[in-house]
């Protein structure tokens, strides 16, 4: 699975001004709700699904990347955003750093194959320290959608 097939390229947000968790979350999901992705009527309950899997154990899965998800019956496709935060984040990381780097992903529950594909993809990628570096220097989202082209083309060490 590629960047390209869940990643919405009006849901990516670079310079994102967020101190919490939760606000980086809500951001994110705001993104995909100005994209279309996701009802005004569902937004509060994606939310809340997302960071009830975060008390499960933080996806702050370390190296300054985090990967929140969830599944969620309102949506029928795997979809997905991006935020870059220049400041940081603290998302209760592994290796207690902050995040940077953030993939969101929402998945129909009936659809648990696409939901691992697309998490076993982003993990893949993000060992690649040179797209990390590149990715945490975008500024502008459509550096980073050049990025995850990039990637799925197999441009990076991965």
């Amino acid at each position: 699975m590629k960047f390209v097939d869940f990643v919405n390229r009006n849901a990516i947000r670079t310079n994102v001004e967020a101190d919490t968790k939760e606000d980086v979350i809500r951001a994110m999901a705001s993104s995909l709700l100005e994209a279309g992705k996701i009802a005004q009527d569902q937004y509060d309950g994606i939310v809340e699904a997302i960071l009830k899997r975060e008390e499960l154990g933080s996806t702050g899965i370390g190296r300054g990347v985090a990967v929140p998800h969830t599944k969620h019956p309102s949506v029928h496709e795997l979809i997905g955003a991006v935020a870059v935060s220049d400041e940081g984040v603290d998302f209760d990381s592994l290796d207690g750093e902050k995040v940077h780097l953030l993939f969101l992903l929402i998945s129909p529950p009936d659809r648990p194959g696409d939901h691992l594909r697309a998490l076993e993809n982003i993990s893949r990628q993000l060992r690649d320290d040179t797209f990390c570096r590149f990715l945490k220097q975008s500024k502008e989202p459509a550096d980073v959608w050049q990025l995850l082209e990039e990637a799925d083309n197999n441009q990076f060490g991965s």
